[in-house]
């Protein structure tokens, strides 16, 4: 537990600053964000079109923003169409040099919503994020995994190579059966701007009684926006309202949930 006099300190675990929506005032953003408590943030990439922009960034970034900044290196199934297995080899490469603020290996994971998707596009899905896990046990370091309408499928392959640094389930909205396999491997349990729905009950349950020491807090910027936002650009200093809302949900203080909520993010990515 947080003492009295112990600075508040946020993690956002999961924030798109590297995306364009920030160009124009990202330091502006992140003073915003440093002036609500966010002490860190971490920048997980979609594409390997960003992997070496954002180690750049990530380091120029931190010598001038009031907050220190870690990035992840992924492919994220969205952009699928743009993958290929050579991006694999690629990220191989580039986790051997060890970037310093490179602490994860993401945005990656599955996305089977769309109905529609062929056989193909699945699979290809498949093995790249079965590649980014491999990829995990190989260099030792965790995985920040996007979900949906795949938490079933994505729980096969981490069974099967049990990637010993886990890692963090981003934007969790699984059920409470999915939830536990999840921490049973070791995964933490981002939560964002869902649970600042009342509707959300389900995934405002799962916060509220999930072990702290298997939670973190995330925004998802520049998307993601929380109730009473809608239609805005999140952005990282809004954690502090995902914070006070897992707080109420728990019916503990605030510097409890930041306290918890950014060690379990430091000693994931051994910050």
């Amino acid at each position: 537990m947080a003492k009295e006099n112990h600075p508040l300190s946020l993690f956002d675990s999961h924030c798109h600053l590297n995306f364009s929506d920030f160009d124009n005032d990202r330091l502006t953003v992140l003073t915003r964000a440093k002036q609500a408590a966010v002490g860190r943030i971490c920048i997980p990439a979609t594409q390997q079109v960003e992997w070496l922009s954002l180690i750049n960034a990530s380091e120029l970034w931190s010598q001038v923003s009031p907050v220190s900044i870690v990035a992840a290196l992924g492919l994220h199934p969205w952009f699928i169409a743009g993958h290929n297995p050579g991006h694999l080899k690629v990220l191989d490469k580039l986790l051997q040099q060890r970037p310093a603020r490179v602490v994860a290996i993401g945005e990656t994971g599955l996305d089977f919503f769309d109905r529609n998707m062929t056989p193909e596009t699945r699979a290809k899905q498949l093995a790249l994020f079965t590649g980014q896990v491999e990829l995990a046990c190989l260099h030792q370091m965790p995985l920040i995994i996007h979900g949906r309408k795949s938490h079933d499928d994505i729980l096969k392959v981490l069974r099967r190579y049990k990637p010993g640094r886990a890692g963090i389930i981003h934007g969790f909205s699984g059920s409470e059966q999915q939830a536990g396999e999840y921490l049973k491997l070791g995964f933490k349990l981002g939560f964002g701007g869902g649970i600042t729905y009342p509707r959300a009950s389900k995934t405002r349950h799962l916060a509220a009684t999930m072990p702290i020491d298997s939670i973190v807090l995330e925004t998802d910027a520049p998307d993601m926006p929380l109730n009473g936002y809608q239609g805005q650009r999140n952005e990282p200093g809004r954690v502090k309202l995902v914070a006070e809302c897992l707080a109420k949900l728990r019916g503990v203080s605030l510097p409890e949930v930041a306290e918890a909520t950014s060690h379990n993010c430091r000693t994931l990515f051994r910050i």
